[in-house]
């Protein structure tokens, strides 16, 4: 095969993945939008319901079967307001796939500083211990979508040392090779089981019972394709019961990853 034979098929195998990644696209765009609709239906026909039985007399509304139909009613919503928010973590994906990339040098310390503050009020009453290193790293990064990448790392630690008696999260440079910076965000919480770590960054991926944590899996995906689009990679390990480590390597010149 010639080099010009080469450079055909490489832009021919360069444009299909351009055109497979805009077909995903289209395709979060359509789901995360056509299914707003009847999920509105689902929640407004059920508080209509609730409604209805509510006006029976009181002898028939403490009845076992009408007892009973509110449960499912209960359990109904819960489900709709679920996906709602599964739709949310969908569309959100989407934003972050199509916003313009707009970098410039932001110092993480201050971007974590700003987190912090934003999940100020998931912190309200606890003791949470904070350790940042003074010695984190300036990136080149589009200063919105690093600060939702570290209000869902930070808002994961927060979420999962709730039940640690003394809750600790730390951010601290790490280590790196030539052209890349590198952070971690510590914590002392439940962790998770490391034979699992290949789909904690997959969409509604769940390490944890919905019962245990809130959540729809979709914060680490977003995390995920807010490091691709700078070119940066992101990476957990854990022991349960003894915290989880998140690492994301950054490339000093994320400039491949800069749109025209």
């Amino acid at each position: 095969m010639t080099p010009e034979q080469l450079r055909a098929e490489l832009a021919r195998s360069q444009q299909q993945v351009a055109d497979m990644a805009a077909a995903q696209e289209e395709f979060l765009r359509a789901v995360s939008h056509d299914l707003r609709a009847p999920l509105r239906h689902v929640t407004s026909y059920g508080t209509l319901v609730r409604e209805v039985l509510g006006d029976l007399p009181p002898e028939v509304v403490q009845g076992a079967e009408v007892q009973e139909a509110l449960g499912f009613l209960a359990t109904m919503d819960q489900s709709a307001r679920r996906m709602g928010l599964m739709i949310d973590g969908l569309q959100a994906l989407v934003r972050t796939s199509r916003a313009p990339l707009r970098l410039q040098p932001v110092p993480l310390a201050d971007a974590v500083a700003q987190a912090r503050a934003t999940l100020a009020p998931a912190e309200a009453g606890r003791a949470v211990e904070w350790r940042v290193a003074a010695d984190l790293p300036t990136l080149q990064a589009d200063p919105a979508l690093l600060q939702d990448l570290l209000v869902q790392l930070l808002g994961n630690a927060l979420k999962f040392t709730r039940p640690v008696a003394q809750p600790c999260i730390t951010v601290l440079a790490d280590a790196a090779p030539a052209g890349q910076v590198a952070f971690t965000v510590q914590d002392n919480g439940v962790g998770f089981d490391p034979a699992r770590a290949g789909s904690l960054f997959g969409v509604f991926q769940r390490l944890h019972r919905e019962m245990e944590f809130e959540g729809v899996g979709t914060g680490l995906a977003l995390c995920r394709a807010i490091a691709q689009r700078h070119g940066a990679e992101v990476s957990a390990t854990a022991v349960p019961g003894a915290g989880c480590t998140v690492r994301v390597s950054w490339p000093v010149n994320p400039a491949v990853a800069k749109e025209s």
